[in-house]
């Protein structure tokens, strides 16, 4: 069972779950460019309002941006105060990037033999491989272990759009877009596909909110679920910035874990007609 970098665990399960109030994002300056060489400014936060930063900023130690040709880019000035993380990030190439935090790795819970709930990971716990069987008794009673997935993603383009940064790893739950996620307009019908481990994520549960919510009485959400072939579609109601975020969860999960889930969420800007 493949265990994941101390970073990356950390970040997976120090965010909360969609059940929870607060919701992590990135948040880009702008998601379409154009020019010579532009620049634009992201800012990532967790909060309870989304696009707004009243909780934690989100750490970037793990901050993955892969350009259109498919190399990896660093950050320029990126900087994390109590409650957001910036950073800049220049557009060299034509086409489009993917800026992404993404983790997995093990949980299991039981009872001791005298009755009290344990857990594993504690919590700020930086597991390294070997760590589970050392931790989790055999003989625990009650054991459920699962594997569990983040991913957290936006994305830019410079000029006009390109697909190759936007490929799949096929570790956890990904989007796999249909629709590009640099070319939304409202009224417009859009089309994700979503994957676990590379295969589609069928049932996945997709929520779309658009930004705004402090000043509405009402979330506006849409919920749809994806088809067989993970596909999730819906229309755009209005231009503007969204929210989405899409969770699954099996039994398909590789031992010693008996449950798989995962969390995906991204921030898509979408044009008036």
């Amino acid at each position: 069972m493949k265990l994941i970098k101390p970073a990356l665990f950390a970040l997976a399960f120090s965010l909360p779950m969609a059940a929870d109030a607060h919701r992590a994002w990135f948040l880009p300056a702008s998601t379409v460019l154009s020019g010579e060489q532009p620049w634009v400014t992201v800012d990532a936060a967790v909060s309870n309002d989304i696009f707004y930063t009243d909780h934690a900023a989100m750490r970037l130690s793990s901050l993955d941006i892969t350009a259109p040709d498919g190399s990896k880019v660093k950050a320029e000035n990126p900087h994390t105060g109590k409650l957001r993380s910036t950073f800049d990030l220049q557009l060299k190439q034509d086409g489009t990037y993917k800026i992404a935090i993404a983790g997995s790795g093990l949980r299991a819970r039981w009872e001791t033999a005298d009755g009290k709930r344990a857990f594993w990971p504690g919590r700020g716990q930086q597991p390294k491989p070997g760590d589970f069987e050392k931790a989790v008794p055999k003989d625990a009673k009650n054991l459920q272990v699962s594997y569990s997935s983040r991913r957290i993603e936006t994305f830019i383009t410079a000029g006009l759009p390109s697909e190759k940064a936007l490929a799949p790893s096929n570790d956890g739950l990904e989007m796999q877009p249909i629709s590009h996620p640099n070319d939304l307009f409202a009224g417009e019908k859009a089309s994700f596909r979503f994957l676990i481990d590379g295969e589609p994520a069928k049932g996945a549960s997709v929520t779309v909110i658009p930004a705004g919510v402090r000043y509405r009485n009402s979330q506006d959400d849409i919920t749809v679920t994806a088809d067989a072939d993970g596909v999730a579609s819906f229309a755009w109601p209005a231009a503007g910035r969204y929210w989405l975020e899409a969770e699954y969860k099996d039994g398909k999960a590789k031992p010693p874990a008996t449950e798989r889930s995962g969390v995906y969420v991204a921030t898509f800007e979408v044009l008036p007609q």
